[in-house]
């Protein structure tokens, strides 16, 4: 396997992205998730191209985004996808709240599963609704599972949806089909709806393949969305693209209902890089992932080594650690600690909620071997 190796410090300091702007210079910025890795190029020559045709208006539809998301998925990720049930908008996080604006009645409950994504409480709140927390079970140690019992409950006590991460940000977990035909069956017993969030779904390691939310059975296709993007796997999130894919008359009627600003908030440059990314980005993934297998097994072996007391169990996808920091004694907030004693900077992690959360940190391992092992050096050193 040909890898896809990120680029040094030195250049990436020339990027104007939040990664690369939040921070001094010497600080070791590993919060955000942006990968170091060079741009695919053929999503390089089609945004090229688009320049030198001055290609800079509206994108057209949501149709040819979808038709290559349907190649792709097919042969990558075993999801037969209907183009005539995807609508394309700016990012998925929008995608959910207005998924969320139409399934939903304001001050309706909705489940997460912290530790999660920290945006998941905002979107929650801006779709009118009430977050309702049902923490992964399990840890670190002995591997993590929904609380399907505890989903359940809250969906019995009146939470009308629930905001699924598939694969699992900040853990890396990815669900198996059979616990995601659990919660479907639990959703459908409770009239509620699953919006899964499968942005990290293409960065799943070839062992821990991921199984798109509704692929898994008729509850999860009647009472389910998936959004989805080219934004992670391919380093686009810029770009502003992506889709919202339903598989019933139910969520098509939801879907179809959603306002025309919605499709009109798709950026012309994420269109054309999506498609080039799901049409001919297929190699490049594949060295990415690759360089990423490579780096959460450094990660381990550094950990070993130099922070032996730091728990971190490796992800079966994406490029995201999280990181158990208390026996460090750094505090509720040990990246807090990390940015002013080791000039390391780490995702917050009571951000990701705070019943689960003190005491750890998120690391994004996407970037060079050296950064990966200068950072875990500089954090012993902090000690």
């Amino acid at each position: 396997m040909q890898r896809v190796a990120a680029e040094p410090i030195e250049v990436l300091r020339t990027r104007t992205s939040q990664k690369w702007r939040t921070y001094a210079d010497d600080v070791l910025p590993l919060p955000v998730a942006e990968m170091d890795f060079p741009l695919a190029p053929p999503i390089a020559a089609a945004l090229h191209a688009a320049v030198d045709r001055s290609d800079t208006g509206y994108a057209s539809s949501s149709r040819p985004v979808a038709e290559a998301f349907q190649g792709f998925a097919a042969t990558r990720l075993g999801w037969d996808v209907d183009p005539a049930r995807v609508t394309c908008t700016a990012d998925v996080s929008l995608g959910i709240v207005e998924v969320l604006r139409r399934v939903t009645e304001p001050g309706d409950g909705v489940v997460i599963t912290p530790p999660i994504y920290p945006p998941f409480f905002d979107l929650v709140a801006e779709a009118g609704c009430a977050v309702v927390e049902v923490p992964m079970a399990g840890g670190i140690d002995e591997g993590w599972q929904l609380d399907l019992p505890g989903i359940e409950a809250a969906l019995a006590g009146g939470a009308r949806a629930m905001v699924l991460c598939n694969p699992h940000n900040p853990i890396g977990w990815v669900p198996d089909p059979e616990s995601l035909r659990a919660l479907a069956e639990i959703a459908a017993g409770a009239g509620a709806t699953v919006v899964s969030d499968e942005v990290h779904g293409p960065l799943s390691q070839p062992e821990s393949r991921y199984t798109p939310f509704l692929t898994v059975s008729d509850a999860a296709r009647e009472h389910g969305f998936a959004i989805t993007s080219a934004s992670k796997s391919f380093n686009i999130p810029g770009l502003k693209s992506a889709l919202i894919a339903t598989a019933s008359e139910r969520s098509d009627r939801v879907r179809a209902a959603l306002p025309y600003e919605v499709e009109w908030r798709l950026g012309q440059f994420g269109a054309i890089a999506s498609i080039a990314a799901f049409r001919e980005g297929g190699p490049w993934l594949d060295g990415v992932l690759a360089s990423l297998d490579d780096n959460r097994r450094l990660l381990a072996d550094l950990l070993e080594d130099e922070l032996p007391g730091v728990g971190y169990r490796m992800p079966q996808a994406s490029y995201l650690a999280w990181l158990d920091l208390s026996a460090l004694d750094w505090g509720d907030d040990p990246a807090a600690y990390a940015l002013e004693h080791a000039k390391v900077a780490l995702a917050n992690g009571p951000g990701f909620g705070a019943s689960v959360g003190r005491g750890h940190a998120r690391l994004n391992f996407a970037c060079t071997p050296e950064v990966l092992a200068e950072a875990v050096t500089r954090l012993a050193d902090a000690r």
